[in-house]
């Protein structure tokens, strides 16, 4: 079935009922309007609002950061392209308008490509650009890329994180949030084999897949329960006329937002009651909230077809890269070549997408890290998101990784590893000599000396 196409007509059929939606939005809250100011009245505003929101289609978000603030002075911000190809912008949040950035650590941010836009990041960047020079990958959305342009799959990915490293010289930091941490860790693998001179300083994974055969989730017993054959039928599909990238084959953005709402649909729906509620009410702040994050979340990108296919296959069906079998262009990847570039691992307790221990596993491949160039981090009472962004994660998280990123720019060679404190800071951890096992071997969290759970859902 057509299913793209016939949800391109079913959103065009809709469109005139949604104008009509917003019509009414406007009408009922109209401070002239007596009615406005009825129970009926506020109900009906909501009501049309509700619907115009449910239907429609989420563009692409601005980062739109045009200050930070540096050792207490404000310092404009300009967002500029500085790298292009195809299918990835990587934007350098350039502060050298106000302030010279040449003793800050550069920073490259490599955002999921999952579906969502990179700007599902912009608290990320908002955290660490005070301290550091911050490039991100904006990932393009896979619809709007001719088909004459190419495919786009892992070795694409993996390649195109390599030239940006190459772009940005050696000891950048490079900091993988979720779904890159297995490319990011498979180039970096790549370039130490090779001896490539532009290594970055660290690799900071964050709530990443690096071993899925640890504490599966939801999201790993769905790709071990099917084939790959079954996500080809099921989930790719082409793009319709009159997208460029038409006849492309894809991974839809509104499927996999689709995947995303099913696993909290109750969180969702109590959401948008309470949305409904603050409307009627006229609690503004609460509404604003409502509305600035489902704008971000609800905006989704499509994904080329082989790149989703290969990454399922890589990362959750066969388990490639803990087991020693990922090659890259025929080129096996092999992180016991790691030796000189820090690893810094975090993940989230409640964590849903990515269980806990599956990005810890890092620390069990690469075996050959130093101890005093590794440490771990789990972070207490946030969920999948409470990793990169949240209050926890400027409090919390973003502290440790400017303090690992500057101890490794500053340390001696004889200088002492990283300790942990009272306050669950990380903890370096020395290499283990065998390979990763399905099964996660017990870790105490950095907090208070308390065993951590194995990875509840939320």
């Amino acid at each position: 079935m057509p299913y793209y196409h016939l949800y391109e007509l079913h959103h065009a059929a809709i469109s005139p009922f949604r104008a009509a939606a917003d019509a009414t939005r406007l009408y009922f809250k109209n401070p002239l309007n007596p009615l406005s100011h009825t129970p009926f009245g506020r109900n009906m505003a909501a009501a049309a609002e509700m619907f115009e929101r449910t239907t429609r289609r989420y563009g692409k978000p601005e980062f739109g950061i045009a200050t930070t603030n540096v050792h207490g002075e404000t310092v404009p911000v300009r967002e500029r392209v500085v790298w292009e190809r195809p299918f990835c912008n990587l934007l350098h949040f350039d502060k050298t308008a106000g302030r010279g950035t040449h003793n800050e650590q550069k920073l490259l941010i490599v955002a999921p490509m999952s579906g969502h836009y990179a700007t599902l990041l912009r608290g990320t960047v908002e955290t660490m650009l005070p301290r550091h020079d911050v490039y991100i990958t904006d990932w393009v959305d896979a619809r709007m890329v001719p088909l004459t342009e190419g495919p786009f799959d892992l070795d694409d990915y993996i390649d195109y994180i390599i030239s940006i490293l190459h772009f940005l010289g050696p000891g950048a930091h490079v900091m993988a949030v979720c779904q890159p941490s297995v490319p990011v860790l498979a180039a970096v693998s790549l370039m130490e084999a090779r001896g490539d001179a532009n290594l970055p300083g660290s690799m900071i994974l964050m709530g990443g897949p690096i071993d899925t055969r640890v504490n599966p989730t939801a999201v790993n017993t769905l790709a071990n329960n099917h084939d790959l054959d079954w996500f080809r039928q099921n989930v790719i599909m082409q793009v319709p006329f009159p997208h460029p990238g038409f006849m492309r084959d894809v991974y839809p953005g509104f499927l996999q937002i689709s995947g995303f709402l099913s696993m909290n649909i109750d969180r969702h729906f109590q959401a948008h009651r309470d949305f409904y509620r603050h409307l009627i009410e006229g609690d503004g702040d609460s509404a604003e909230k409502h509305r600035d994050f489902y704008d971000e979340y609800l905006a989704v990108m499509d994904l080329t077809a082989e790149f989703y296919l290969q990454t399922v296959d890589t990362a959750f069906i066969r388990h490639s890269l803990p087991q020693g079998e990922m090659h890259h262009r025929g080129e096996p990847v092999d992180p016991a070549a790691i030796r000189s570039v820090g690893l810094f691992t975090i993940e989230g307790e409640h964590d849903d997408i990515s269980g806990v221990g599956q990005t810890e596993a890092a620390h069990r491949i690469c075996v050959n890290v130093p101890a005093d160039r590794r440490a771990h981090y789990l972070q207490p009472k946030v969920g999948h998101y409470g990793v990169f962004n949240g209050s926890r994660f400027r409090s919390e998280i973003a502290p440790r990784i400017t303090d690992f990123i500057t101890t490794l720019s500053t340390r001696r060679p004889d200088a002492a590893p990283p300790r942990a404190n009272g306050n669950g800071a990380a903890r370096a951890e020395p290499p283990a000599a065998q390979p990763a096992q399905p099964k996660a071997r017990k870790r105490v969290a950095a907090t208070n000396g308390k065993r951590a759970p194995s990875g509840r859902l939320n």
